[in-house]
């Protein structure tokens, strides 16, 4: 891919954070997510792409737009896209930390096809690679990533998601001595922070979303982090997912490069709410500030922008 295509795909989630973040606080979700699609999906339109969403709000009959197989772009390489305008929707509806608009760009078929079931992650940074086995227990797991990190136990912060499910971890991680980040939603964001020096982040483990957890690979794939999943059906209908998008083994360990096959993809996220990488959408008179990452694996590259919008050109991102 071109590496001028980065600063399109900053622009596109930039869009849509611009728009979603003006409802920020205001219990409205699904007017925020709405808002996110419109503007990505308007942003697509300028992008010298034939993208192909293989990751992105749903089926063709759940969703008018960036729905899986749609196609995006103005004409150009032949790409896979996987989007999330906004991982965190309850975060904008209650104002809370953590909420960004996200998408992930590989070469046509670099992408793993997730299907929209859980799946079981475990994820490090780039000083964590090749100390993590998904089959071992999350006491093994911590004490091979202090290991390869040299740290204490005790010096391992873990994210995960708050919920019933993951008690037991919670516990085990506990007992041994590290210390756990608890989030109420998207555990993208967090993947994302691990794969920086100096975040706080050093791991991330537990059961969330499939499609979430191709988005994570994306950017532990940027930066030489290391990531290892299996999916989790809890129907038939989601084992027979899985073995139409290839997957015979259920119980398969889907490594990093199962989820991103190319060794060029592009990461992109602008922060909607603070995290503990990137800085709020700030609203002022006469435009808005915006903080986004990009990253890629091609480059082995890093990018921050801080980015001014003024308001003449943020006309058609207001919220209406």
């Amino acid at each position: 891919m071109d590496r001028t295509l980065s600063l399109e795909f900053a622009r596109v989630v930039e869009a849509a954070a611009l728009r979603s973040g003006r409802l920020l606080g205001r219990g409205q979700k699904d007017a925020a997510d709405g808002l996110a699609v419109d503007a990505m999906r308007q942003a697509f339109d300028s992008v010298r792409i034939s993208g192909t969403v293989v990751i992105g709000e749903g089926e063709i009959d759940e969703a008018p737009m960036l729905y899986i197989g749609e196609h995006v772009g103005a004409g150009g390489p032949e790409v896979d896209i996987a989007v999330d305008p906004i991982e965190g929707t309850n975060l904008i509806a209650k104002g809370q930390n953590g909420a960004i608009a996200v998408m992930a760009i590989a070469e046509k078929g670099g992408l793993l096809h997730a299907p929209d079931m859980y799946m079981e992650k475990l994820c490090v940074g780039p000083r964590g690679a090749g100390a993590i086995d998904i089959n071992k227990s999350l006491t093994e797991n911590i004490k091979s990533v202090a290991a390869k990190m040299e740290r204490n136990v005790d010096e391992i912060n873990l994210v995960m998601l708050d919920r019933e499910r993951h008690y037991g971890l919670m516990q085990e991680a506990r007992d041994l001595g590290a210390r756990i980040m608890l989030i109420s939603d998207g555990d993208v964001n967090p993947a994302m922070e691990c794969c920086i020096e100096g975040s706080g982040v050093h791991m991330v483990v537990g059961t969330g979303g499939a499609p979430e957890g191709v988005l994570a690979a994306a950017a532990l794939k940027c930066v030489g982090g290391d990531m290892q999943a299996r999916l989790k059906p809890e129907t038939e209908e989601e084992i027979r997912r899985c073995h139409e998008m290839g997957i015979k083994d259920v119980n398969q360990v889907l490594t990093l490069d199962d989820l991103v096959r190319s060794d060029d993809v592009i990461f992109a996220a602008t922060a909607i709410t603070r995290g503990n990488l990137l800085n709020p959408i700030q609203y002022f008179p006469g435009g808005a500030r915006t903080h986004t990452i990009v990253m890629r694996s091609k480059t082995g590259t890093v990018r921050f922008l801080d980015t001014i919008h003024m308001d003449e050109k943020l006309k058609t991102l207001k919220a209406r």
